[in-house]
């Protein structure tokens, strides 16, 4: 079973705690407070057109020595358009957005305080510009006599409007709400076309109007004879740091009927003190607190003030922290220097001023030294932010705080080449370091002369540098160094590597077999060689043809285009094109005659020698068949037996007495 529990010591301390925490916050929530001032102003103008954003802005100036709460209102035309409370010294802001004619008023603002109020003077808004109204009707054509519905709007209007609708520009009806559109009814009993139409007016309070001015009545407003009146001791310019400053704020007059009397003694927003005849402050004097000191006193909605400028000598000036050099890289020493420049000799020398330096808050000092600290080259990081405090007689200052960047040494340069490198064609080389402070000084050299130099400043811009070179192994002489401390070499980069162009030079088309042996039947090959870099594109033409008999690509400085079969139709005049990334070159033009084939020729020999063979036999043949036709002999010598003709035929001398003769034949 659940029982209460008793409640702890702790619990008891907690809550007395908060109850005191609470109580002292009531209290100084009601701490005295005295108004200074209470403005109003409209930007960015008291006079804008229609759109417009407008910033309604209202300041207090009030003097307090603790929490306030402040309730702030805003009028337009003496009504509450906007309240809120806030327990900070910032202004006020109300917005009117896309500010309209029916924003055109007086405004005003009204902050409270416990027991006070104090209202600004009035600022007027004036805002020009109306929309154009857009007119609706739910149908265009309709019977006589017929009620149809009517709207018109207003868009982005707002407040007081009156509507107003026309038929044939003649005013037909008028309805006046507090929106920026309006439907009605209407009857239309005349037939016939009409044009129908509307306006509006927004009603504004500077419309109305006036009556004539009433009659006057004069009132005489009687002075109060008592003043505020506020002294310092000591008095006059020779108040040093350090010395004890009392300041009074008091009445000077006749107390009688002065209820409700009260005095306030501030310094700007600060108020120091506060009584019902007399306020009094002390305060070790500070040069700081050099300034205009206000008595005020109250009664009732009555203010009378007093004021005393007091000037204050400094004890000792606010210190100056400097550093040596004013550049530094890192693991560099660097000298601190921490003065004060001026001091009051009356009360002190130069040597009861000690000093400490901080870096990031951290003292490194851990007593008081004279003013020059030595941040050693090893430490890792020296940078920071550094400030340094003078102290005397219980007096402390502060100086500037003093950022210091340590900047970082160039690193090893890289040099690279931006795009392709083409021998004779102008190029671009970058120098660029990972790290290192700006600014960058970089020098290209080739070999041991200087091409150029220049010095990077901000940190989107680059180093380079263009360069041509006439040969491959030119590359190898470019380097560049960076430097960005004068007082350490320079740091050089490596060799340049990359890759080189060399123009193609010297093509030259070559047909194997030799051009004397390209034979009908047998393989051909066109051989396409040039000088320069790879890859190489590689086309063959024959003359009379636009297109390429055949396109390849090589790293090889040659290549080759295989025809199989050749023919007398391969017969012809042929080229080549090589291309890479530098530029084309074109071979000599290469005839090519095909020769007939070896088989071919025999066989026309042999038809030749065939064709002779038959006409020599074609011959003989004539010739016997002439020989086996002439008459035979008889034996009689000289006589022929033909039977057909009976002359004696006379025979060579040499044989008439031979029987009979043999001629001999003859193929």
């Amino acid at each position: 079973m659940w029982e209460p529990q008793q409640p702890s010591v702790r619990m008891v301390t907690r809550l007395l705690l908060l109850t005191s925490a609470l109580l002292s916050t009531c209290q100084a929530a009601e701490s005295p407070a005295l108004f200074t001032s209470v403005t109003l102003t409209l930007e960015p103008s008291n006079a804008v057109s229609q759109g417009t954003n407008v910033t309604v802005r209202c300041q207090a100036l009030v003097s307090s020595s603790g929490f306030l709460n402040r309730k702030y209102t805003i009028y337009k035309d003496n009504t509450v358009v906007y309240t809120e409370s806030i327990t900070t010294a910032e202004d006020l802001i109300y917005s009117l957005r896309m500010a309209r004619v029916a924003n055109t008023g007086k405004y005003k603002c009204k902050v409270n305080i416990p027991g006070k109020e104090l209202s600004s003077s009035s600022e007027k808004l004036t805002v020009t510009g109306l929309q154009t109204p857009v007119l609706s009707v739910d149908k265009r054509v309709f019977s006589e006599g017929e009620e149809v519905t009517v709207g018109c709007k207003a868009p982005g209007e707002s407040g007081a409007i009156v509507f107003y609708f026309y038929k044939d520009s003649k005013e037909l009806y008028e309805e006046r709400v507090d929106a920026n559109h309006v439907e009605t009814r209407l009857r239309f009993n005349n037939a016939g076309d009409h044009r129908l139409h509307c306006d509006y007016r927004v009603i504004l309070l500077t419309d109305s109007v006036p009556s004539n001015a009433s009659n006057n009545v004069v009132v005489t407003v009687k002075e109060l004879f008592i003043t505020p009146v506020i002294s310092v001791r000591p008095h006059g310019s020779m108040i040093i740091e350090g010395d004890n400053l009392d300041i009074s704020c008091s009445v000077s007059g006749n107390l009688q009927n002065s209820s409700g009397l009260k005095v306030f003694l501030s310094k700007g927003p600060t108020l120091l003190s506060s009584g019902q005849s007399k306020a009094n402050h002390s305060m070790r004097a500070l040069a700081e607190h050099s300034g205009e000191f206000q008595c005020s006193l109250e009664v009732g909605n009555v203010v009378k003030r007093a004021t005393e400028n007091v000037r204050i000598t400094e004890l000792f000036s606010q210190p100056v922290l400097t550093m040596y050099p004013t550049e530094v890289f890192e693991r560099e020493k660097i000298t601190l220097t921490c003065k004060s420049t001026n001091y009051s000799s009356d009360r002190i020398s130069a040597s009861d001023v000690k000093y400490s330096i901080y870096k990031d808050n951290y003292t490194l000092t851990p007593g008081s030294f004279n003013g020059i600290y030595v941040v050693p080259g090893v430490v890792p990081n020296s940078s920071g932010i550094y400030s340094c405090k003078a102290d005397a007689r219980m007096i402390s200052k502060y100086s500037a705080k003093l950022p210091v960047q340590a900047k970082v040494l160039v690193s090893k340069p890289e040099i690279t080449a931006i795009g392709r490198v083409i021998v004779g064609k102008p190029f671009q080389v970058r120098c660029h370091s990972d790290r290192g402070s700006l600014p960058i000084e970089y020098t290209l050299w080739k070999k041991y002369s200087e091409v150029n130099s220049t010095t990077v400043q901000q940190p989107h811009h680059q180093a380079i540098f263009p360069v041509t070179v006439q040969h491959y192994s030119d590359m190898q002489d470019y380097k560049c160094e960076a430097r960005n401390n004068p007082k350490i070499d320079t740091v050089v980069s490596n060799k340049l590597n990359t890759t080189v162009i060399v123009p193609l030079s010297n093509p030259g088309l070559s047909v194997v077999p030799d051009l004397l042996e390209v034979t009908e039947g047998n393989e051909m090959y066109l051989i396409c060689g040039v000088e320069g870099s790879p890859p190489v594109t590689f086309k063959w033409y024959r003359r009379g043809n636009v297109q390429p008999l055949c396109t390849t690509t090589s790293t090889q400085s040659s290549a080759s285009h295989h025809i199989k079969g050749v023919g007398n139709e391969h017969s012809g005049t042929y080229y080549c094109e090589a291309i890479n990334y530098a530029n084309m070159v074109r071979s000599q033009p290469v005839t090519v005659d095909v020769k007939m084939a070896t088989w071919k020729k025999g066989l026309i020999v042999a038809c030749c020698l065939l064709v002779v063979a038959l006409l020599a036999l074609a011959c003989v043949l004539r010739y016997n068949s002439k020989r086996d036709a002439a008459p035979p002999f008889d034996g009689m010598e000289g006589r022929a037996t033909n039977g057909t003709r009976d002359s004696v035929a006379s025979l060579p001398a040499g044989i008439s007495n031979r029987s009979s003769y043999s001629l001999p034949a003859t193929v």
